[in-house]
């Protein structure tokens, strides 16, 4: 007769072992955080006569859901900025807020938040990566759960690194302090290959070979990361990482939306885990996964619901019964991804993805005590069918909910019974979401009502406010222009050739700005194009002041490079109103009499309206641009412009 801790006895068991056992009465035997045994129900109880017993009649016992890839703290980021594509969301809000208030603290919370909800919903390990990510893991042993923790690194400062090597050293400081730890994996996580350095990369595996923990990383998740890997490195995303020895290490790979059969049959040849999130790739149109092809090739694919402000929750019979669906509708086959395989998916071959198969994701003696009770006996799962041996699988797949969920058990613990949370406080964890909601609130209000802040949050300034004295006047011949400039008193000091490319975002109400997103293409003298510059141009209040001979006193002018697409400046800033203006310019920096000013030729090729001579000069002081203002009247009448002539609209005005 053998004595032990605990069984739980009476109810279906799905083990989810190699052999797929379902015991129909069966009992599970658990002493201190392991699994001894797992039988028929009258068989342990003959064995295990003396120990304290719990009746689960009527209920199903099955591996904790394990969720593959999420970034817990972000709960309180929950439905922040929705509907938005993926580079809006994440570079125009997410990481503007998240310099703002992510600290320890923020982590700490938006975690316990994360736990609480993946409790109720039956997950009890999980694969998280964000930042401070060592207090992300003292709030996840602090519950009671399991999670692979990976602390992130980027190739630019982050809320808790302000530099990659800060981020390297906290990573290698982060695994050093939770290596060997009963409930928390220690990793790193490289961000993704277009926030890395091939130096960064190649660092990250050496810290997780030399600790033998795995990588975390995003992979391949938009097309648009791909085709950059393609221009920036003349290869897709798998082959590059590949090359900077990245899968020498344990890997578990997120997203990985657009791959080849090529790259698909690298990460199988190297062992990499995959996260599959099919509601957060649906919502931002990230795009489908080939999830059929990798289970075709033996990938173990798990399932994660990604970050709650991207997902909007972490509820994984939700991600499950996702994951099955999507697939045979993208394959147009409706027997691929059984309810079986998604089961495994979120269980078995979850742990698998995230290397922790060891100790978790099924039922069998050896590993931890990792499970969930569920209450199956409910009208939304009636009736049921015995023929199918598979039919569980069909209940919990297709028709089981978060709600059924009645206990939670990690590593021999409960977390949850009778839906009783047991070692969180909701009540006060929701006070402290809620003043955080409040505060980043006002924080975005206020941004949103000056486009200079708006600027300055997705790439900061380059300059700092400058003022131009300037005006412009229509010419009918420009080779007098040119030949003027040619002579005294005029000294030519640089003179380039540029066509130019404006759109000017226009914003109605009170708002009296105007954006410029400007492309400068810098032409030879052969006439080829030699350089690409984009330029972003914040132009204030059309008219400063203006002087005798309609000279302008011109707009304020905050100056930022511009690294993102149209599109994405038009889905970020929303402005009321677009213009277009497309130009060749002759441009000339010269000295008039000792004053260095700037004499623009533009042809305007669209809208087709002429030529133009533009004179300008920045200055910085009221007598400045008095005296500026006279020298530019003076240089406009040598070019044979007349004072009707003279204008000082912009040429959006002209649209």
């Amino acid at each position: 007769m053998n004595h032990t801790d605990l069984i739980l006895s009476g109810a279906s068991v799905v083990t989810a072992n190699e052999q797929w056992d379902v015991f129909d009465t069966g009992a599970v035997v658990i002493r201190g955080e392991n699994i001894v045994e797992v039988g028929p129900a009258h068989e342990i109880k003959k064995k295990y006569k003396n120990s304290l017993t719990i009746d689960c009649s009527g209920k199903t016992i099955i591996p904790g859901l394990i969720n593959a890839h999420t970034h817990a703290p972000m709960t309180l980021l929950r439905g922040l900025a929705d509907d938005r594509r993926l580079d809006v969301w994440l570079l125009g809000y997410m990481m503007p807020v998240e310099r703002e208030f992510v600290t320890s603290e923020f982590c700490r919370i938006g975690t316990q938040l994360a736990c609480a909800e993946m409790i109720r919903s039956g997950t009890t390990c999980f694969a998280d990566m964000y930042y401070f990510e060592d207090d992300v893991a003292q709030a996840v042993a602090d519950v009671g759960m399991r999670a692979l923790c990976s602390q992130s690194v980027l190739k630019f400062p982050t809320p808790d690194a302000p530099s990659l090597e800060d981020g390297l050293l906290r990573a290698r400081k982060f695994i050093e302090h939770w290596h060997g730890h009963s409930l928390i994996l220690p990793s790193v996580g490289p961000h993704a290959s277009y926030t890395s350095t091939r130096e960064m990369l190649q660092a990250c595996a050496s810290l997780a070979l030399e600790y033998d923990v795995p990588v975390h990383i995003h992979i391949a998740e938009t097309a648009k990361e791909v085709e950059q890997s393609r221009s920036e490195h003349s290869m897709p995303v798998v082959p590059w990482v590949k090359k900077q020895n990245l899968f020498n290490a344990k890997v578990l790979a997120a997203h990985c939306v657009h791959l080849d059969s090529g790259e698909i049959s690298t990460l199988q040849h190297y062992q990499v885990g995959i996260a599959h999130c099919p509601t957060s790739n649906l919502k931002l149109a990230s795009g489908i996964a080939p999830v059929t092809e990798m289970l075709d090739v033996g990938l173990n694919v798990g399932i994660g619901t990604d970050g709650p402000a991207s997902n909007n929750d972490l509820d994984m019979f939700e991600e499950t019964r996702l994951a099955a669906l999507l697939a045979k509708g993208a394959t147009n086959d409706p027997t691929v991804v059984p309810a079986r395989q998604a089961f495994a998916m979120a269980t078995i071959m979850g742990a698998r993805a995230l290397h922790m198969s060891d100790i978790t994701g099924s039922i069998e003696a050896g590993k931890r005590a990792d499970l969930i009770i569920l209450d199956l006996d409910v009208l939304h799962n009636t009736p049921t069918f015995q023929r199918d041996q598979d039919a569980i699988y069909s209940q919990i797949v297709y028709v089981s909910k978060a709600s059924d969920v009645c206990d939670v058990m990690v590593n021999g613990a409960w977390l949850m019974q009778d839906r009783q949370l047991l070692t969180v406080d909701e009540e006060q964890l929701t006070a402290s979401a809620n003043d955080y909601a409040l505060k980043i609130d006002a924080f975005l209000m206020e941004r949103e009502q000056s486009l200079l802040s708006k600027l300055v949050a997705i790439g900061g300034m380059e300059r700092q406010e400058s003022f131009e004295i300037q005006a412009k006047a229509r010419v009918t011949d420009a080779q007098k222009v040119i030949d003027v400039l040619q002579q005294n008193p005029f000294r030519i000091i640089r003179h380039v050739h540029y066509q130019q490319y404006d759109t000017y975002f226009l914003f109605g109400g009170s708002e009296d700005h105007q954006l410029r997103i400007r492309e400068d293409d810098l032409i030879d003298a052969e006439g080829k194009v030699e350089n690409v510059r984009y330029r972003l141009t914040l132009l204030g209040p059309a008219k400063e002041k203006e002087f005798a001979g309609s000279i302008l006193l011109s707009r304020s002018r905050y100056l930022a490079p511009s690294p993102h697409t149209l599109r994405f400046y038009r889905e970020y800033f929303v402005p009321e109103e677009e213009r277009e203006v497309e130009k060749d310019r002759l441009r000339w920096q010269v000295s008039f009499r000792g004053v260095e000013l700037y004499v623009n030729l533009d042809r305007l090729d669209s809208p087709d309206l002429g030529t133009f001579v533009e004179v300008k000069s920045r200055t910085w002081s009221q007598r400045d641009a008095e005296d500026k203002a006279q020298l530019i009247s003076e240089v406009l009448s040598i070019f044979g412009a007349n004072p009707e002539d003279v204008i000082t609209e912009d040429y959006s005005d002209f649209v």
